[in-house]
């Protein structure tokens, strides 16, 4: 350490108030570190000079004889004190705006939603909104998870009721919570029967059936989360 770099790391290191012996003894060792590497470059030893942030990010980043721990110790202690003795140089950073995560609804809210989703006229209305409250509430899948997922993704495994997630952004196994693992189900028990033998489906998938038949329109509720997650 030169006789100037140790003035300068005691002058800065009492003004940054290390709050310990043990701290001060790191603080100084930095700031006679970046005085040091400072100076035969002809940089001032001045606080307003060497505790400028493009000093210390240059000291830490090319200073030689360090190894990568020895230089983020550094970078941070270097900070620290510059932070203390030269705050104009470091102004505080403008907090961005963020999104607020919505309160999570009651329990005699999600109660009132599945009572709205019993009371559907017919048992086929009555299963989709069921299930999809119970993936929603159970399970926190959004719109775009809702979007892909069928009766067929949900399954008993471990004990518990998993939700597999095939498309949107994050593909993925969800648990279900225990409350809603009777509700969600039967839901997935409510799908689509097997077609009989002699029914239309049937008849339907047999060859040439569609020969004469006129292609019917994509039905336009498709793009309806309720309509088409459960398909």
């Amino acid at each position: 350490m030169s006789p100037q770099a140790a003035v300068f790391a005691r002058q800065v290191v009492p003004a940054a108030g290390p709050g310990g012996r043990e701290r001060a003894k790191n603080l100084l060792w930095a700031a006679a570190r970046l005085a040091d590497y400072a100076i035969p470059l002809g940089l001032d030893p001045a606080p307003e000079v060497l505790l400028h942030p493009s000093v210390i990010e240059r000291f830490t980043r090319r200073a030689p004889g360090l190894s990568g721990v020895a230089r983020r110790t550094l970078r941070t202690n270097l900070r620290f004190i510059a932070r203390r003795v030269m705050p104009q140089l470091y102004p505080a950073d403008v907090p961005l705006p963020r999104e607020r995560a919505k309160q999570p609804y009651s329990p005699a809210q999600i109660d009132g939603y599945l009572a709205l989703a019993d009371a559907q006229p017919t048992l086929s209305r009555r299963m989709r909104a069921s299930g999809l409250i119970c993936l929603g509430a159970g399970a926190g899948l959004i719109r775009a998870d809702l979007r892909d997922v069928h009766g067929t993704d949900v399954t008993c495994r471990s004990g518990g009721v998993i939700v597999t997630v095939r498309g949107g952004a994050r593909p993925r196994a969800v648990p279900v919570l225990a409350r809603y693992h009777g509700r969600l189900l039967a839901a997935a028990a409510a799908r689509k029967p097997s077609p009989e033998p002699g029914s239309s489906r049937e008849h339907a998938n047999t060859p040439g059936a569609h020969e004469n038949v006129r292609p019917k329109r994509e039905d336009k509720r498709r793009s309806n989360v309720k309509a088409f997650w459960w398909s």
